[in-house]
């Protein structure tokens, strides 16, 4: 890479104070939720159209100056840091709703905007967005990162959910990928290889976006089990058993103990499950009847509803706080995160396996997970600063990675790439790799967006 500074002039003659090199700024933008350091980029750029993104990646393309496009800075591997230098390009202004067609059940926005500024903007339409990954992520992050949440077992995660997209490619070309119609057989799929593609193949800077109609009755619950292996095999029966489960999450003990810590709540420090229920009166009631019948048999106990607005609403921020809430039990004050989905059948053995490797290790572990679909998280309590303690969370990610990949699964349902498990590619993907570079070849071949991320280095 080279040439920055020039880009950097010519940026600040396109921008005016719309590029910003300050250090106050500069350092934000370096800032990430988990363990990696501070990584500022040498400029922030801010820009407002889609225009003005085509204009900045054609004076960095010519330069070769990195670009790294930046949302909520929520990603959990470090996606949004530039580690190669270059210019952050913050997606904040660009945060609008463009269109919404209500009888389609589709809306047009662009990537600024968070999903909680969405559904805001939805409220009086009886209708919602429905990925839901916890944080108050952009959804044009979302989609680079291909995320997905609590919802999913339901509605799906973002690659569902995208029906078309505009995007700015690497020489400042602008592309559409994707309509209206629900469904197409023309062409490469353009749009999915974006989804999830993590900023190195394009800077996404439009989105539409399913919808789906607010149900008429909605009802969450919690109840608890004598181990994590009775949840676990209470998850896949209801699953098997065709149970429509809007929600389905697997918190263990040590996760419990961190929401009494953090959000001071008083549950049992045993394993859990959170739910929630949608759809008819008669549905939900129906619903819940089903799980509670099925959840007996693995001994359930302490089955809790929570039926109205606010209700529902501060148990799910409980659970959205998990990140929080692991620190909360940790001296350093740092977690580093982890996740991997396996096939259901495969689950609690996973999990089972995951804290077996924590205890052996000497780590505070938690695990939280959108179990309906096999996918959970581990959050380790770590201290930066202790060599030991960060070397031993990196092999229990390592063994954590070995073990989905032995029973079948993938190193990541959720949390993606980025630069923290860049090293697992090969053992997941074998020759597609070389095929994945080839696209990243073909599409950005000086290499300038969102670089060093995504692929080993060779």
């Amino acid at each position: 890479m080279r040439n920055h500074s020039q880009a950097i002039t010519e940026l600040s003659a396109l921008l005016g104070e719309r590029l910003v090199t300050s250090a106050a700024d500069l350092n934000l933008h370096g800032q990430n939720e988990t363990y990696y350091p501070n990584t500022p980029p040498d400029a922030v750029a801010y820009p407002e159209t889609t225009a003005e993104v085509s204009q900045i990646l054609k004076i960095c393309h010519a330069q070769e100056c990195p670009v790294v496009a930046y949302g909520a800075a929520s990603s959990l591997e470090g996606q949004h840091l530039a580690v190669a230098g270059g210019i952050s390009l913050d997606m904040s202004r660009m945060a609008r709703v463009l269109s919404l067609d209500a009888e389609d059940l589709k809306v047009t926005v662009q990537p600024g905007i968070t999903r909680k500024s969405l559904n805001e903007e939805l409220r009086a339409t009886g209708l919602f967005f429905s990925v839901d990954p916890g944080a108050d992520a952009s959804v044009g992050g979302m989609a680079a990162t291909r995320a997905s949440g609590t919802t999913a077992v339901r509605y799906g995660t973002m690659r569902e959910n995208v029906l078309a997209l505009e995007a700015v490619m690497a020489d400042g070309t602008i592309i559409r990928a994707g309509s209206g119609a629900r469904k197409s057989s023309t062409g490469y799929d353009l749009a999915h290889l974006l989804i999830g593609s993590e900023g190195t193949l394009g800077i996404i800077t439009e989105l539409t976006l399913k919808l789906h109609g607010v149900p008429e009755a909605i009802a969450a619950a919690t109840c608890r089990f004598p181990s994590v292996e009775d949840a676990v095999n209470c998850v896949i029966l209801t699953i098997q058993s065709g149970i429509t489960m809007a929600r389905i999450e697997l918190v263990d003990e040590m996760m419990v103990r961190g929401f009494n810590a953090y959000a001071k709540s008083d549950f049992p420090e045993i394993p859990h499950l959170f739910l929630e229920f949608h759809g008819t009166d008669a549905g939900v009631k129906e619903q819940m009847s089903s799980f509670a019948d099925i959840a007996s048999e693995f001994g359930s106990d302490g089955f809790e509803t929570a039926t109205t607005t606010e209700a529902r609403n501060a148990l799910w921020a409980i659970r959205h706080n998990s990140h929080y809430a692991s620190a909360a039990l940790g001296q350093g004050g740092h977690i580093w995160p982890t996740d991997v989905c396996v096939p259901i059948s495969k689950l609690a053995e996973a999990v089972l396996q995951a804290q077996r490797d924590a205890k052996a290790m000497g780590l505070t572990a938690t695990i939280v997970g959108h179990v309906g679909d096999g996918n959970f998280h581990a959050g380790l309590s770590v201290d930066p600063n202790d060599p030991d303690e960060m070397e031993r969370a990196e092999k229990f990610t390592t063994a954590l990675a070995e073990t989905a990949l032995r029973l079948g699964g993938t190193v990541s349902g959720e949390h993606g790439i980025g630069l923290g498990k860049v090293k697992f590619m090969n053992a997941e993907h074998g020759a597609a790799v070389a095929y994945m570079r080839a696209i990243k070849t073909a599409f950005d071949p000086k290499n300038i967006l969102n670089p060093n991320k995504m692929f080993p280095a060779q």
